[in-house]
């Protein structure tokens, strides 16, 4: 079961926290159709957050398709929002989890690679850039230019 934690810095209303912490669940598959939200009386006890604030959120993802209620049982997830690329134990999330690594051993704090994270996807997404940078293995932290590939002859006398 998901468990949420509310970040009451973070500028982001309590209640968005939630649904963007139940979408991110749903995203990497930790929920999946037919699992059980946390009840209303559930999260106000591990939170300490008033309970319209829960409702308000499940109310928001009911609207958007993603949960139902059910009354007497609980909140159910209706659908997920996973794709196999994105899973919890993909080939993607190994390599971001290698290049966070990376970045942390480089001497960049959290607030560090949030920063640069955010910017890389806000300049590829803004551009729709969809090529690969470094698909030839590499991190991008501290790689070296990839080697040069000449499409003519080795011998420039041939």
């Amino acid at each position: 079961m998901i468990e949420y934690r509310i970040e009451r810095r973070s500028g982001v209303s309590t209640y968005q926290q939630i649904v963007q912490q139940t979408k991110q669940a749903l995203r990497l598959g930790v929920l999946q159709p037919g699992d059980k939200l946390p009840t209303a009386r559930e999260v106000v006890e591990q939170t300490a957050i008033n309970p319209n604030t829960v409702l308000k959120a499940y109310r928001e993802l009911e609207r958007e398709g993603l949960v139902e209620p059910r009354p007497g049982l609980g909140t159910f997830v209706r659908r997920s929002l996973a794709r196999p690329e994105a899973a919890a134990d993909g080939p993607l999330r190994a390599g971001l989890v290698g290049w966070v690594d990376e970045a942390r051993a480089a001497g960049l704090d959290r607030e560090d690679i949030a920063a640069l994270m955010s910017s890389v996807l806000e300049q590829r997404f803004e551009t729709g850039v969809t090529g690969r940078a470094g698909a030839a293995g590499g991190s991008g932290v501290g790689d070296p230019e990839p080697p040069q590939t000449t499409t003519g002859p080795a011998d420039p006398a041939a």
